[in-house]
């Protein structure tokens, strides 16, 4: 979606790589940003400064090793493991892209806020976020940004489980 990133889009990842936090991704995310991000040398880049800086966890129960700078293989309970890392309270924990270790940490409550962009482009078919079947969970709205080409990032918390009611008339 390289057509809508602006300056305004740039901004947004700017400032959240700005906080102290740490990555935690999935091994086809790492795969795909270890090709690329090392090679971005720039040190005002503020993404590729963070990424190849700050401390990055790959989940993964294939990956042997993780040769990027900062790199460390988190294999066993991701539950437990995840614990560890938030006790440990090193800033946010930030997991960007990895759709399945995303809905993994949710499964276990392990998700304390979701950054969700919304491109103004259907494409019919993808990787869902939330499939079908995973645990319901009632968020609440606490930020939207919207740039110029018509993104919307939504900042969600999650608040527990969600509450049904009914139509259903009376009598």
């Amino acid at each position: 979606m390289t057509g809508y990133f602006i300056d305004e889009v740039g901004a947004a990842i700017g400032e959240w790589m700005s906080r102290p936090f740490e990555f935690v991704i999935g091994r086809k995310t790492y795969e795909i940003f270890a090709a690329h991000w090392p090679r971005v040398t720039d040190p005002s880049d503020p993404v590729a400064g963070a990424l190849n800086r700050l401390p990055k966890y790959v989940v993964s129960r294939t990956l042997e090793k993780a040769e990027w700078n900062n790199s460390t293989v988190i294999r066993g309970d991701l539950g437990k493991e995840i614990a560890k890392l938030k006790d440990r309270d090193q800033g946010e924990l930030q997991v960007h892209g990895s759709a399945n270790l995303v809905q993994a940490l949710s499964e276990r409550g392990l998700v304390d806020e979701y950054r969700i962009w919304v491109y103004p482009v259907v494409l019919g078919r993808g990787k869902r976020l939330f499939e079908p079947g995973g645990s319901p969970v009632a968020l609440n709205l606490v930020e939207t940004k919207k740039t110029s080409t018509g993104v919307v990032v939504n900042t969600y918390r999650p608040v527990g489980k969600p509450t049904f009611g009914s139509f259903a008339l009376d009598g």
